[in-house]
């Protein structure tokens, strides 16, 4: 008995997926990545995947909580690709609403629990599992598995689609008048907790997790030109992990309020996104169209 959980349990590790991730043995989607389509990777954030690599490149870096209240990441790219991004970790049922927004995502993930992945095989997006993209994946060996799985996203797609992929709703343009000014804002998760910190130096909001500052590998501090606290609905899925605790489900279709954080100001503001095909819009309180600073972008769901 104890050698078939260790067979299985190595099973699960090689193919990318902690015990509570393996599949059923499809392949999710049908894994031909689209040339015109942004690529999201699924990032680990746990403690022991940190440092991340090529985090800095994203467009845009979605932060949404897992269970047990803590976080993982997703990094949507457009413009450009760095030689390799990750640790790469699992999907969760809320990001195929999330990706609706785009036409036909693909989306680099090490697996799913086992009932989300007929979800996965149903949605409008290019699954890309390391099982069906084998040469576009390598194991690292400054971590421990599963915190080791990288994607070389040159080996998926040929080449960044370019900014029009982004269909995301966002506007950018000149910093508005009105907000407060603002150095530092948490939000913080039951078990996490994100801090951004402006600096004029930089021109961006500094990124620190868990109360230390976030580096990449091959770089500084990550750093957003834009950070928005979108205050959302977090209600449990239909799904658990592997001791019982149920997946938390990030709504972002609906309407809500949120904190924008650009140019060294913090601007309250409304956002709506009608369907999942549309895009989110942002909103001041007098409803004109919120900009964004141009750069990279973090979306932190909040719990509403």
């Amino acid at each position: 008995m104890a050698a078939l959980l260790a067979a299985l349990l190595a099973g699960s590790v090689m193919a990318g997926c902690t015990p509570e991730e393996t599949d059923d043995g499809r392949a999710p989607g049908d894994g031909t990545p689209g040339a015109g389509s942004v690529l999201a990777v699924k990032i680990d954030n746990a403690s022991r995947a940190r440092p991340h690599t090529g985090i800095d490149a994203a467009d845009i870096v979605y932060a949404e909580q897992v269970e047990g209240g803590l976080s993982r990441l997703m990094a949507v790219y457009a413009t450009k690709f760095p030689k390799a991004i990750g640790p790469v970790r699992s999907a969760r049922e809320s990001d195929l609403e999330l990706l609706r927004q785009f036409d036909e995502p693909t989306l680099a993930f090490s697996g799913a629990q086992g009932k989300l992945l007929p979800l996965i095989d149903k949605a409008p997006l290019h699954a890309a599992p390391p099982e069906k993209n084998s040469k576009a994946y390598y194991r690292g060996t400054d971590k421990p598995a599963p915190h080791n799985l990288y994607l070389r996203p040159e080996r998926l797609l040929k080449s960044a689609p370019g900014a029009d992929a982004l269909t995301t709703g966002f506007e950018y343009g000149a910093l508005p008048a009105g907000g407060k000014a603002e150095t530092s804002h948490t939000v913080r998760f039951p078990a996490a907790r994100f801090t951004f910190t402006w600096s004029e130096n930089r021109d961006r909001w500094l990124v620190s997790m868990d109360g230390r500052p976030s580096a990449t590998t091959d770089g500084p501090q990550m750093a957003a030109a834009t950070v928005v606290v979108q205050y959302v609905k977090i209600r449990k899925s239909q799904f658990k992990d592997f001791l019982g605790n149920n997946t938390p489900y990030t709504e972002t279709v609906g309407s809500g309020t949120a904190k924008v954080l650009r140019d060294g100001r913090a601007f309250d503001a409304d956002w709506k996104r009608p369907s999942a095909e549309d895009g989110t819009q942002f909103t001041t309180q007098d409803g004109e169209p919120l900009p964004f600073a141009r750069g990279q972008v973090w979306v932190v769901y909040a719990k509403a």
